[in-house]
């Protein structure tokens, strides 16, 4: 789970115990990766469709050498994951630890991951307060946004990349965007049905966003292909929507994300709950924040005021 920015220093600030991984740290380098890979391997102009030797593949064959890094990344996740030793735990160890498992892995929070960010990068310099902490009485810091686990934030990234190609190869092409936004979405799907065995968190490889498991990253690429054939046939082929007042938030993320991290305690973002377990409480609060947030940004965007990295 993604650690907010309030979580992630604790002060007074020392570089004794400074958090050195981050949201917007593991941002900043999966694009770093995924442009480079761009720049790097991508010719001065994509083939045209009567070009190509296969036209329905013309989004992935002349990429190839891109696709060879990105999986061989993956292949790189999988071995560090299931064959590095990590002392005192099984090898391939996907779990919690703490008395999660019966208890019998204790110390193994995190697996191989957890074990490569406290070796690396010391037990002070990542996150001291991971979920499993709460849910698993867990005692080993944790970083969900450790160096492993950003392998498979790279591959997502060029996945969203990819759907970018799509848009641009088949340029007013509806049915042929549309058809390939359903066929990776497809694909996508029978991997992770293939990891997890169609099950919650079972399989080979379950679906874990503190690890950034690669099924996790099918699930997620699954539903966003879907998601996204189906806003390109609102807004770009019937025009049934212009997509506000969403993209007010979108031309401002960074504003509005550390806005947030900021502001997320104070009023009128937030304020004191008759009923803490109460879910139509939770609703209402988190729908007033969102919806402030919203005309906050629609105001900056007026105002044509952004922020970007």
């Amino acid at each position: 789970m993604f650690a907010p920015l309030s979580h992630c220093v604790r002060f007074p600030v020392s570089w004794d115990n400074l958090r050195i991984p981050g949201v917007l740290q593991r941002l900043g380098f999966t694009y770093l990766v995924v442009a480079a890979l761009e720049l790097l391997f991508t010719g001065a102009g994509a083939e045209s469709v009567t070009e190509m030797p296969c036209p329905a593949l013309q989004d992935i064959l002349p990429y190839w050498p891109q696709w060879i890094f990105i999986l061989t990344l993956e292949a790189i996740w999988l071995c560090l994951t299931f064959f590095l030793p990590v002392p005192g735990c099984p090898r391939g160890y996907l779990g919690p630890g703490g008395i999660g498992d019966f208890g019998k892995y204790p110390n193994c929070t995190g697996g191989a991951a957890g074990y490569i960010d406290r070796l690396l990068l010391g037990e002070k310099h990542i996150y001291q307060h991971p979920s499993s902490s709460v849910l698993y009485q867990t005692n080993m810091p944790y970083d969900p946004e450790g160096i492993l686990g950003t392998i498979n934030t790279i591959f997502m990234a060029f996945l969203g990349l990819q759907a970018g190609k799509i848009i641009l190869l088949y340029k007013d092409q509806h049915k042929q965007i549309m058809s390939r936004f359903f066929i990776w979405s497809i694909v996508m799907g029978i991997i992770s049905a293939a990891l997890t065995k169609c099950s919650k968190d079972e399989g080979f490889i379950p679906i874990n966003k503190n690890l950034w498991s690669i099924s996790y990253v099918t699930t997620m690429s699954c539903f966003a292909f879907i998601l996204l054939l189906l806003i390109y046939y609102l807004v770009d082929v019937k025009r049934l929507w212009s997509g506000a007042p969403f993209f007010y938030p979108g031309m401002n993320s960074i504003l509005v994300y550390i806005g947030h991290e900021v502001f997320e305690n104070y009023f009128p973002f937030k304020w004191k709950m008759q009923d803490s377990q109460s879910h139509a409480e939770h609703l209402t609060q988190n729908l007033t924040a969102t919806t402030l947030w919203v005309i906050i940004s629609y105001v900056l965007y007026r105002r044509r005021i952004f922020w970007k990295i």
